[in-house]
């Protein structure tokens, strides 16, 4: 949320903050059983403002965990998923595999922005200046770090 708040705030246009979306995988009990408490506190938490859905998917691991670590399966998806179809709807990462997400959303006439970290390439749309790209830096991960100890109960 503090994260969302703070994009907001540096738009140039007016609008409100309506929703947050976090799309993340969730550790395995039967693998990772302190982790996945860890992971469900801080969603329960997170999840506490009405505004905030996080869309957690279970981590697959492979045979030769733990020595190779688990992986997020499919929360690239969700996300290319549900940014499309809560543009339908009217509502609003960085990934280049959501480049075609994101094109739809444009190609249906809606507005799209993105936010990144400063110092990284931007998504961009061919042959265009677009999306409107929001740049995050090390100051404003400081300001909104959470700080909360998730491994205690």
């Amino acid at each position: 949320m503090r994260v969302a708040r703070r994009i907001v705030s540096g738009r140039r246009l007016e609008g409100e903050l309506a929703a947050v979306r976090v799309y993340r995988g969730r550790p395995s009990p039967d693998h990772q059983p302190a982790a996945a408490r860890a992971s469900d506190r801080q969603a329960d938490r997170w999840a506490r403002d009405p505004r905030v859905a996080v869309v957690r998917r279970q981590l697959r691991y492979p045979k030769a965990w733990p020595a190779e670590p688990a992986q997020e399966k499919g929360i690239d998806v969700a996300l290319a998923v549900d940014l499309v179809r809560l543009a339908c709807e009217g509502g609003t990462c960085r990934d280049t595999d959501l480049v075609p997400a994101l094109e739809t959303v444009r190609d249906l006439g809606l507005h799209v922005e993105v936010a990144s970290w400063k110092g990284t390439s931007r998504l961009r749309f061919p042959g265009s200046q677009l999306p409107w790209c929001h740049y995050l830096d090390a100051d404003d991960y400081v300001a909104c770090r959470d700080y909360t100890d998730y491994t205690t109960a």
